[in-house]
């Protein structure tokens, strides 16, 4: 018999992620918030959309949730039709959303109290690397519930590491984030001033990236968005905001001087303000320019 699992989420990331799920090994129940997307991937893949969280997660043994913030997925606990009224005991949920240590924790807890397992596994990876099935999964809690999990992880990612207790995952994601966001503004600082210096700025990243100062953003992110000026939507401004405010809030919880943090953190909630929610989050580098009163040409 096929593993029952319900999906919840259908956004950028968690369609291609459920998408990998639906397969002959896998018997899948897909609900979303708007209803159409759940109904839509249900027609397309010979799944079933499910009519509420609890209609989805009744009979399933794994529950996934793939949803913008941690207190969305709390959100749907309860209530008649919420997750807690359709999951039994023993059911693993398996969090993929990109959340915060403190409520997945909290979360957890209460999950606990009725039998539920859950685990957090935030992913890495993109709307790229979720349809290639290639995403890297940080998973926090129980680690025999990792390892349970894993036929369902293996078909959604390539790479899966126990990071440590619940929380773990959530908080090795968001510093994650966090530096691709340090990395993002100080590349664009650093070419803003090279251009202003008169280096072109496909001149400077041929030297930076065959040389120490070189990231993901220099190599990939700057060539390909911003010298381009293509800036794909891939990953939202909003969601790398969310992110590093989590980061920043770790580092408050850990008592860990944190200046770069904090402020890479008030840098883009500044963007996120400015640029608004459907912004990517390669255009925060519009916002720097701005700032400067040029752009990186």
């Amino acid at each position: 018999m096929p593993t029952s699992i319900a999906f919840l989420g259908l956004g950028a990331i968690g369609t291609p992620m459920a998408r990998h799920l639906a397969i002959p090994e896998f018997a899948l129940a897909v609900w979303n918030r708007t209803a159409y997307k759940a109904q839509a991937f249900a027609a397309a893949h010979s799944v079933r959309a499910a009519s509420s969280p609890a209609d989805a997660a009744r009979g399933a043994a794994f529950v996934v949730t793939c949803l913008p913030t941690s207190r969305d997925v709390e959100s749907l606990l309860d209530g008649p039709d919420g997750l807690l009224a359709g999951l039994e005991k023993g059911t693993l949920v398996i969090d993929c959303t990109s959340g915060d240590p403190a409520t997945s924790q909290r979360i957890a807890a209460r999950l606990a109290e009725r039998g539920i397992g859950f685990i957090d596994a935030p992913v890495s990876g993109g709307t790229i690397g979720a349809e290639k099935g290639t995403l890297t999964i940080m998973v926090g809690g129980d680690p025999k519930l990792m390892e349970r999990a894993m036929p369902v992880l293996k078909a959604m990612g390539e790479k899966t590491v126990h990071c440590g207790p619940i929380g773990a995952g959530d908080a090795l994601k968001a510093v994650n984030n966090a530096l691709l966001a340090v990395h993002i503004w100080s590349a664009g600082e650093g070419l803003l001033a090279l251009s202003r210096a008169g280096v072109r700025p496909e001149i400077a990243l041929d030297v930076i990236n065959a040389s120490s100062g070189r990231s993901n953003s220099s190599m990939n992110l700057f060539p390909e968005r911003v010298l381009t000026r293509a800036f794909p939507r891939t990953f939202r401004l909003a969601l790398l905001d969310k992110d590093v405010k989590i980061a920043a809030q770790v580092a408050r919880d850990e008592r860990v001087p944190s200046p770069l943090i904090q402020l890479t953190s008030e840098l883009f909630r500044a963007a996120h303000t400015a640029l608004g929610e459907e912004a990517d989050h390669v255009e925060a580098v519009k916002y720097l320019e701005q700032m400067a009163g040029g752009t990186i040409s």
